[in-house]
């Protein structure tokens, strides 16, 4: 086995987890130009950006409450965990992001957040909301906030913590960051043709199908490829694919 996958645990080699350590693996040159290709016309990525993971070297994924690189604010990062979590301790966590980058948008400091499959099992739409009953009930009051907040812009948002729970904290998350004034790109990306795993996705359309139906009855129809702005801060939230071959992967010197 490559050298690099093994820096991964055994469950994580396969998959859009290894797709995204390669996607940040590189110069910050490289890295730069593949984030921005993924989010333009919408954003920038350059090398002052700051990115979790960076490739195989650093592989933890971002908790923004806790992720300093990408939200330098103190404050932000605290409103952030109290919002989330009614009790704060060394295994409380608030959502991981399969990749996460700072960026400019609309001239902005902002957020560029991706949430990444490699096949359509991963869309699921029983999953809910798991922890204390202290934090289930503060991550339903936080969602319930964003849902009608966002309901306020737009019609038709039906976030829960009981269902579609990973698609609605991505949304509840990147309304208040929005909230704070921190612009937001929210990706939803398929890695294509992830040969190793069954149900791979097999073009693009199959993905944005895909995805769209998952969403249906949670998230307006027409929110995505837009914008949506919270106080003029915008969030846009995209449906991209990349297909990128494991057998890219160079072996290290």
């Amino acid at each position: 086995m490559n050298a690099l996958l093994e820096r991964l645990q055994r469950n994580q080699r396969k998959g859009s987890k290894p797709r995204c350590h390669l996607l940040t693996e590189g110069s910050p040159e490289l890295v730069a130009e593949r984030l921005t290709s993924l989010i333009a016309p919408y954003g920038l990525v350059t090398v002052d950006d700051h990115w979790m993971p960076k490739g195989f070297k650093e592989v933890e994924e971002a908790q923004l409450h806790n992720a300093p690189r990408l939200l330098p604010v103190d404050r932000y990062r605290r409103v952030l965990e109290s919002w989330w979590l009614a009790t704060a301790n060394s295994v409380s966590v608030t959502p991981n992001w399969d990749l996460a980058s700072t960026c400019t948008i609309a001239g902005k400091d902002g957020l560029l957040l991706i949430e990444a499959k490699a096949h359509l099992d991963e869309l699921k739409s029983k999953d809910r909301c798991v922890g204390s009953e202290r934090n289930f009930e503060r991550i339903g009051e936080a969602i319930g906030e964003a849902n009608r907040a966002l309901n306020v812009i737009k019609d038709g948002w039906r976030l829960s913590h009981e269902n579609h729970y990973q698609l609605c904290n991505r949304f509840a998350w990147s309304w208040k960051l929005a909230s704070l004034g921190v612009p937001v790109i929210l990706v939803y990306l398929g890695f294509l043709r992830a040969n190793e795993m069954q149900k791979s996705l097999p073009d693009e359309q199959s993905w944005e199908d895909a995805v769209r139906k998952y969403a249906q009855g949670i998230v307006p129809e027409n929110v995505w490829g837009g914008a949506i702005l919270v106080d003029g801060v915008p969030i846009f939230p995209l449906i991209r694919t990349l297909e990128i071959s494991l057998d890219s992967i160079a072996v290290p010197a």
